[in-house]
């Protein structure tokens, strides 16, 4: 028989995977930082810096305050000291490097042109040689971002899509990230000048065992999801996905399982469900706790929608929004903005949800003074002003 799990269980569950079970280090370091990462597989890439930079607020989310250049290193310091690599999997996205392996088949499948949008595929057929000749200039005259071609730094002016052609490249794994400029721009280099070559020299599995890893890899982050979840985290195909979670299954690896409200469900082997959970954490838009929408209305009854491309006269709670995660609910959700100009966290608005505890306000108080330590400001100011 099915093994069911009430909806309380789950939440537990799902939030322990998430690492919100443990209680935060007196103070953060470089190993946390990566056993953060291993547990989530992947932080999100997002341009938007309203607060923080995207792939630094998961970290500040379960582990409190620490130094971002202990990312920043680990992810874009010098090759001997990668223990991160870019590339897609929820969407751009830094990864551990043991993952790297597992996602060269979407590479594969990018060089070949069967993967990607239509204006990124004409580079692995017709405009081939083009694309080819632009790695052989990163070959020879090193690292490039796509601002050196647009303005002709190198002699390369001519190129009219430079930063599709590199993305193509990317996304084929000729080219991966050597660093980040400021304003965020990605510069590209050869993967053997980046990534260690003991990575490079792994081997190879076949689709079908990469998949099988990464369908394994998100139910360890997730602790329990459904088929769709499962299939999102790393934006996999539903025929792959299906087969990945059969082998697991028979393997033991994961079990179905049954949530009242849920469709049929896949815990993993190595989830578990504490009693209590008395997590506190402002969660960014683009964290795996809550970017798949559906999944927050399922474990919190929260209803989230980012409201970044929406009129400022139809938004409902603000335009950068982060929900608060107190204890085992989302008990609130602010709208927040760094005013580094003036060293302030600005608040904008603030909702408490109907069932959010008597405590509530208190904690996210405390919680707002904080994220305004990590981030230098010198004091929250509720309103815009």
């Amino acid at each position: 028989m099915t093994r069911s799990l009430s909806p309380a269980e789950a939440r537990r569950v799902a939030l322990a995977a998430q690492g919100f079970a443990r209680a935060r280090p007196d103070r953060a370091g470089a190993l946390h930082l990566r056993r953060n990462l291993d547990r989530l597989a992947l932080h999100q890439i997002d341009s938007v810096n309203v607060v923080a930079r995207a792939h630094y607020l998961p970290a500040f989310s379960r582990l409190g305050p620490y130094d971002t250049a202990l990312l920043d290193r680990d992810a874009w310091g010098r090759p001997g000291e990668r223990r991160v690599f870019e590339y897609w999997a929820h969407e751009a996205s830094l990864l551990p490097l043991d993952l790297h392996p597992s996602l060269r088949w979407r590479m594969a499948r990018a060089d070949r042109g069967t993967a990607g949008y239509a204006g990124m595929r004409t580079f692995a057929g017709p405009r081939r040689a083009e694309a080819m000749a632009l790695l052989e200039r990163i070959r020879v005259d090193g690292p490039m971002g796509a601002s050196d071609l647009e303005r002709g730094r190198t002699g390369w002016w001519e190129w009219s899509e430079p930063k599709r052609m590199l993305e193509w490249l990317f996304y084929a794994g000729h080219l991966t990230t050597r660093t980040r400029r400021r304003g965020f721009e990605r510069v590209y280099d050869l993967p053997e000048r980046v990534i260690p070559g003991a990575v490079l020299a792994l081997p190879t599995p076949d689709e079908a065992e990469a998949h099988r890893r990464l369908v394994e890899r998100s139910a360890r982050a997730l602790g329990i999801a459904t088929f769709g979840e499962l299939k999102d985290y790393f934006r996999l195909g539903p025929a792959e996905t299906r087969a990945a979670l059969a082998d697991l299954v028979e393997a033991g690896t994961l079990e179905p399982v049954a949530v009242p409200g849920w469709p049929v469900a896949f815990l993993h082997a190595q989830a578990r469900a504490p009693r209590r959970i008395a997590a506190t954490a402002l969660l960014a838009p683009f964290d795996p706790l809550v970017w798949e929408r559906a999944r927050a209305e399922r474990l919190f009854g929260f209803r989230y929608r980012i409201e970044i491309y929406v009129p400022a006269a139809l938004r409902r709670h603000g335009y950068y929004v982060l929900p608060f995660l107190h204890g085992d609910r989302l008990a609130a959700r602010v709208d927040l903005k760094a005013d580094r100009a003036r060293s302030r966290l600005l608040v904008p608005a603030l909702h408490l949800e109907p069932d959010a505890p008597a405590d509530t306000r208190e904690a996210l108080e405390a919680e707002l003074a904080l994220m305004a330590r990590w981030l230098g400001l010198g004091e929250v100011r509720h309103g815009t002003a």
